[in-house]
């Protein structure tokens, strides 16, 4: 059993930067890849990125490549997500969850994720 907490957003201007932490309880969070996730209103919940367990295997939704920057510190529990020059339409809930899948396509399917955090808001204004 795994469970996650994120945090660390907030109202942002354009341009501006946050970075998401996303900590999880359990023995076996090095066993998981880590994913985060984002919904907005209206819309259905969309892959932002992955990194896989060591790390070797790191996967961006296309739009925030360059933009955004996933890590994780296995000593720690907790994933991270730097994102950088923030958009209005990165305005969203972000999620994030943790999948056995370590390489592939899979990684970004919602469906492969076995736990979710509750998600935390991210606004940026324009």
């Amino acid at each position: 059993q795994v469970q996650l907490v994120e945090s660390g957003g907030g109202l942002v201007q354009a341009g501006g930067s946050l970075r998401l932490s996303c900590t999880a309880s359990g023995r076996t969070f090095s066993s998981y890849a880590m994913g985060w996730f984002r919904q907005a209103p209206g819309k259905e919940r969309e892959f932002v990125a992955v990194i896989s367990w060591s790390g070797s295997n790191i996967y961006y939704l296309d739009p925030v490549k360059g933009r955004f920057t996933i890590s994780r510190d296995n000593a720690k529990n907790t994933v991270y997500l730097q994102m950088n020059s923030l958009r209005s339409e990165d305005t969203a809930v972000y999620y994030c969850a943790a999948t056995p899948i370590q390489a592939g396509f899979g990684m970004a399917a919602a469906l492969g994720y076995d736990y979710w955090g509750q998600g935390t808001q991210v606004t940026v204004s324009s």
